[in-house]
């Protein structure tokens, strides 16, 4: 499968931990390990916003199961290369994870699909999708990840893998990763020289000072 043939920024603070040592008579004790809360630029967002993202980060939709899945299956999409990372590198899943709960109607064709996956790798294979090799994963996406060419049968994976092929594609491009691989640089300032001399020149202005 071609790598790019589709085109959000993922932000996964790393949380760290912090030891306090308290003397106590002749002996050290260990304090317990206080996780530190990362620091989260906030500017111009609204407070609803942040106390949505808040409470959706405490939700849990997929299991355990539906997520080894979809990391195999965007990393299938967008592996690894000599460019850039793959797709779970740029935390993907987690970013598809926080969609299907941002916006609800993901959340029926997601799992449907996964299940309907496993189903047929089931079938053909007598594995879950995950537990199959790399060959077959590969035949099962195979399958479906071309519309016109594949058969009947395979109409409802050939919609699931279109939506998460869209959904891998809008995590990937958008991480920084992502945005690295495309050479995205954001905006940046410019600095004015003046008219282009060959536009000058079209105009018969090449004599006129700027």
């Amino acid at each position: 499968m071609k790598r790019r043939d589709s085109l959000k920024a993922i932000g996964v603070a790393t949380l760290s931990t912090a030891l306090l040592l308290e003397a106590c008579s002749k002996e050290q004790k260990k304090a317990p390990e206080v996780a530190v809360k990362p620091v989260k630029d906030n500017t111009g967002r609204q407070e609803f916003e942040i106390e949505r993202e808040e409470k959706l980060n405490q939700i849990t939709f997929f299991t355990e199961h539906e997520m080894a899945t979809i990391t195999v299956l965007a990393d299938i999409i967008i592996p690894k290369d000599e460019k850039s990372g793959s797709a779970s590198d740029a935390k993907v899943p987690d970013f598809i994870e926080f969609i299907v709960k941002d916006i609800p109607e993901h959340q029926v064709p997601m799992r449907g699909g996964l299940r309907w996956l496993d189903m047929q790798c089931l079938n053909r294979f007598n594995h879950a999708f995950v537990d199959c090799s790399a060959q077959q994963q590969l035949e099962m996406v195979t399958a479906i990840a071309y519309p016109r060419k594949a058969t009947k049968e395979m109409k409802q994976g050939v919609t699931f893998f279109n939506r998460m092929r869209d959904l891998t594609a809008s995590g990937f491009f958008s991480s920084k990763i992502g945005m690295a691989d495309i050479g995205y640089v954001g905006n940046a300032p410019n600095r004015w020289t003046g008219v282009p001399v060959d536009v000058l020149k079209q105009y018969g202005m090449e004599q006129v000072s700027v």
